[in-house]
């Protein structure tokens, strides 16, 4: 009985095969669907083929690790009659995939290309998901890796129909959309028998009873519940598809009945074993759903599916195969998995099958079809795949021919054959009547050209000898004269403008209506071309060049007669405005940049502000200035420093208005006004559109440079704020830029003035504090995981202000560190460390290596190692005892000059540590680079690294890396025990923070030494 039944479920499946060619023939147009014919029976063929040799065996075959099966090739050496049983009904659900996929593709591929496309999805795709999914089914033990995990697709909604789904939407995206289905918006190209899609459409519906029923591959007590499901989801996703065509465009589409009904059987397939019958219910109509907002999806991005496949396969099949664990019954499903779990397996599942089919598919399909088309050529395509490449042809293909012969020719003179008695004849003879009706209008126009070429022999002596254009137009401004100077002017001959329109031709096109509207009240309005007046226009040549001209309009006909003609005296002023611009441009431009210079951008902001007192309004200034512009004058050459200005000058034109106003302020600095309705937030879009094309690449003696960009922002409402204090807020905006990272912008708020006051207060303190003892050094310990011993000291800077009391180094640091008295404080710390370290010594205690903060700045100087080596030699302190840290951004910054500081460095002996890594590049690239000896993992992920899983995972991965690559891990900011332990289990080598000792003073740092303190 089980076998009888399975071997009935396969012929209802293989009744698919004759569903899918009616359905694919009557959703094709009348000249391919010969060729759909050919092609389905074809993949059938092939793909039945390959199963048999190869499939079955890859698929169902003994098992290499869950992947693909190795035994059972070529199928049929003394088989059991379940087992048979079994393979032919597998054979149905392949040849089901391969026909899918060239459905898809169908009016545009090649016979040669279906073939190939059903080769790779029943060679390597299709038994390859199989197998990972299906590889135990018929012996009951799970053997695919998938299978093993739990994920169930029951009779193949993403193994059979998803798969067809990817594989179909690699070869459209190769294979790309028909000749004219994408010309006109929301056009279709209809099918040539609806009737016949319909028929398909119900034999794939009844095939589909074998497709679901058979796959319990038994006859059981469940056959019918799942023939039920089967038919209430395929009735309810045709009804919800009908009823959103209908609501949404007002009428009932049959194809979208069609792929209704198809989408709730595909979306009913992986579940249909596991669901109740209002459960099916609700399947089919999610089904539905989706299958035509999918549609709608492919419509949008242009995606020429032949007959939705992916919508109804690819979408529908994802939807059936979740339905599953977020509807079925769990003691059906029968993986012993929770909800949860079985919707986590049941989208790795659908997920590595997708990228599998797909990347494999679009591959495959990318490499062939850049060797052998596996599309037909556009001929082909437009004669219709029946003859191109079957050599079948119709009434309607011979009349085309002939009509093709009479377009190719240009002659028309004779008639196209009618067959008589038919609806084709009826065209043609219908035809022939409009050919000899355009003979009659071809013949009067040729009459009435002739009688237009006899005014053509105009005299006009002045217009030969006149060194001014002379040009005659009549009442529409269709050019009737064109003199030689004209000619030589516009860099046309007379005979090819003659009867075309002067203003198209040679008005701009931003002028033109303009021009137009003063031709049709007779040159006579106000405004624009006036009669009798000096006009002055921009006019164009024939190669697209604009000049400016003077143009005088006179009047040549009597108003009385009915038509009218005007004569243009035209006369060529581009050297008279070149060389007013050029007075203007050498009093007011920049002479490199072209741009405008200091002193008129400060004259026109004025009048801006002045302006803006009288009507309401805003002016805002934004102040850029090109980041690390000094290091390409100084390593490039000026000549490519004034490149680099000139393209900045470009760019900034191409991203501002017409009305705003973009100045060179000096060197490396530029200023860009907006001004009228302008609002805050204008103003940060239009920052961002700068820095947007700043951050084009340019390439200067032969190298690719990114030169990023700070942007300061001020505004000035209403006039309230003047020019010159406009400006400074613009440049403390823009240091606030700097000092955020570059390559960004800020706007001025009233307490960066404040800011920046107090900056340039503490800056010049600072020589002060060196020389007057207000600096001073604490020692933050460092504890081993292992032991809980000290094992060295961070030093960290403090400054004591007379005035503003304790400052931290967070607070004046970053107003020095592009200047070299960052350096003095570099220097002013290393030699305090060295004392301190020699007065330890010189105590008699035990001495650990302190680390102590290098900048950039410092570290890129060249003073900097000569500077260690002679306090090291002065005070007797090796190298061993320091540990300079440098932050991760300083070294990848510039990483050339970086390796060569670092590697002298390492010559004293002094260990390296890359301070905060993980926050910045964090590339493996330059750590096999730089000769660092430690990384600090940022105290942004030890924060939280034991209750955050995202931080924790941070954290082993850094200390994996460091662990791979023989560096020593520390930890900063460790504040409780939970972090420590964390670290400790994860094999962390030494800490730091408040959990164990705040920075402490040289003589409590002391006594630790002395005791040999550790944590408890």
């Amino acid at each position: 009985m089980d076998t009888l039944w399975l071997l009935c479920s396969a012929c209802l499946v293989f009744t698919m095969q004759a569903g899918f060619l009616c359905l694919e023939s009557g959703l094709v147009r009348s000249k391919n669907s010969i060729n759909v014919a050919a092609k389905n029976i074809t993949d059938f063929t092939i793909s039945s083929a390959i199963f048999w040799l190869i499939g079955f065996g890859i698929m169902f075959g003994d098992s290499v690790s869950g992947f693909f099966g190795i035994s059972h090739f070529m199928f049929g050496e003394k088989p059991t009659a379940s087992v048979t049983t079994f393979f032919i009904f597998q054979m149905m659900f392949c040849g089901t995939a391969a026909t899918l996929v060239s459905g898809a593709v169908a009016e545009r591929t090649s016979y040669i290309g279906y073939v190939i496309i059903t080769i790779t999805i029943t060679l390597l795709i299709y038994p390859v998901i199989g197998h990972w999914a299906w590889a135990g089914i018929h012996d009951g033990t799970p053997t695919g890796w998938l299978e093993q995990l739990g994920f169930v697709d029951f009779a193949g909604s993403t193994v059979v129909h998803s798969v067809g789904g990817w594989v179909a939407f690699a070869a459209i995206l190769i294979i790309g959309p028909r000749i004219g289905r994408y010309d006109v918006d929301d056009r279709r190209i209809p099918g040539s028998n609806l009737p016949m899609a319909v028929l398909g459409a119900m034999l794939i519906w009844f095939g589909w009873f074998g497709f679901n029923g058979g796959s319990t591959l038994a006859w059981s007590d469940n056959v019918p519940s799942i023939l039920l499901n089967t038919l209430v989801a395929a009735v309810w996703g045709g009804i919800s598809t009908t009823l959103l065509k209908y609501f949404s465009d007002g009428y009932v589409d049959v194809l979208m009945i069609i792929n209704g009904v198809l989408g709730g059987l595909v979306s009913i397939t992986a579940n249909c074993h596991a669901v109740s019958s209002d459960q099916a219910f609700l399947i089919g109509i999610i089904g539905g759903v989706i299958v035509f907002y999918g549609d709608k999806l492919l419509e949008w991005k242009k995606i020429d599916d032949a007959i939705s496949v992916i919508p109804v396969h690819l979408f529908a099949g994802i939807w059936g195969t979740i339905a599953l664990a977020l509807l079925g019954d769990p003691t059906k499903i029968g993986t012993g998995l929770s909800r949860l779990a079985q919707l986590e397996v049941q989208l790795l599942g659908i997920a590595t099958i997708g990228i599998y089919s797909f990347v494999i598919a679009y591959v495959v399909f990318k490499l062939i079809n850049r060797f052998y088309p596996l599309r037909v050529d556009a001929n082909a395509e437009l004669i219709g795949l029946n003859v191109a490449e079957h050599r079948v042809s119709t009434e309607v293909f011979d009349l085309l021919a002939a009509m093709h012969h009479q377009q190719q020719k240009s002659d028309f003179s004779s008639t196209v054959p009618v067959e008589p008695f038919t609806e084709v004849g009826q065209i043609a003879q219908q035809y022939n009547r409009v050919i000899d009706k355009v003979n009659q209008e071809i013949k009067q126009r040729d009459q009435a050209f002739s009688a237009y070429k006899e005014s053509e022999f105009r005299k006009g002596a002045i217009l030969q000898a006149a060194m001014d254009c002379i040009v005659t137009i009549n009442e529409r401004g269709e050019i009737i004269e064109f003199n030689p100077a004209a000619e030589q002017c516009f860099g046309m001959s007379k005979r090819s403008v003659l009867g075309q329109n002067f203003f198209v031709l040679f008005i701009t096109e931003q002028s033109r209506s303009a021009a137009m509207s003063n031709l049709s009240h007779g040159f006579v309005s106000g405004d624009g071309l006036v009669l009798k007046r000096h006009n002055i226009a921009e006019l164009t040549r024939s190669d697209g060049e604009e000049f400016p001209a003077e143009v005088v309009i006179t009047q040549t006909t009597d108003t009385t007669q009915p038509r009218v003609e005007y004569t243009l005296h035209i006369r060529d002023i581009t050297q008279q405005i070149k060389l007013q611009n050029r007075l203007k441009q050498l009093a007011y431009n920049d002479p490199l940049t072209g741009l405008y210079n200091r002193t008129y951008f400060m004259s026109h902001l004025k009048q801006l502000i002045q302006y803006h007192q009288q009507t309401p309004g805003s002016v805002v200034l934004m102040f850029l200035d090109l980041d690390q512009f000094k290091k390409i004058n100084d390593n490039l050459g000026h000549k490519a420093g004034d490149e680099l200005l000139c393209e900045v000058a470009n760019r900034l034109g191409k991203v501002t208005r017409e009305l705003d106003m973009v100045g060179r302020w000096g060197g490396d600095e530029f200023v860009i006004v907006l001004s009228g309705d302008i609002t805050l937030e204008n103003a940060e879009s239009k920052a961002m559109d700068i820095l947007g094309v700043m951050r084009a690449p340019v390439t200067l003696a032969q190298q690719n440079l990114v030169v990023p960009t700070s942007i300061g922002i001020a505004i000035s409402e209403n006039g309230q704020i003047q020019a010159e204090q406009l400006l400074q807020h613009a440049d403390i905006a823009m240091y606030k830029a700097k000092q955020a990272g570059r390559n960004t912008y800020r706007v001025f708020l009233e307490e960066m003035s404040e800011k920046s006051l107090q900056h340039f207060q503490l800056e010049h303190a600072l020589p002060d504090a060196i020389k007057g003892d207000q600096l001073f050094l604490e020692y933050q310990p460092k504890v081993s995981c292992e032991t809980s011993e000290v094992v060295g000291f961070e030093a960290l800077l403090r400054w004591q202000h007379p005035e503003h009391g304790l400052i931290m180094p967070d607070d004046f640091i970053p107003v020095i560190d592009e200047s070299n008295m960052i350096i003095d404080v570099g220097e002013w710390v290393i030699e305090n460390v060295i004392k301190q370290l020699s007065a330890w010594r010189d105590a008699g205690a035990t001495l650990l290596p302190i680390a102590i903060n290098i900048s950039g700045h410092h570290l890129h100087s060249n003073t900097l190692t000569a500077y260690v080596e002679k306090l090291m030699t002065q005070y007797g302190i090796s190298g061993e005892l320091l540990e300079f840290e440098i932050t991760e951004g300083v070294l990848t910054g510039n990483t050339e000059e970086s390796i060569a500081a670092l590697t002298a460095l390492k010559k004293t002996r002094i260990r390296l540590s890359i301070d905060d890594f993980g926050t910045g590049y964090s590339s493996l690239s330059y750590l096999k680079k730089f000769p660092v000896d430690v990384l600090k993992i940022d105290q942004a992920f030890i924060r939280e690294c034991s209750v955050n899983i995202e931080d924790a995972a941070i954290c082993k991965a850094i200390i994996t890396l460091a662990k791979s690559l023989g560096l020593e891990v520390i930890a900063e900011d460790v504040e409780n025990q939970e972090q420590l332990q964390f670290l400790k289990q994860h094999h962390c080598d030494v800490y730091q923070g408040y959990y164990f000792s705040r920075p402490i003073a040289a003589k409590h740092a002391m006594t630790l030494l002395e005791q040999n303190l550790s944590v408890s």
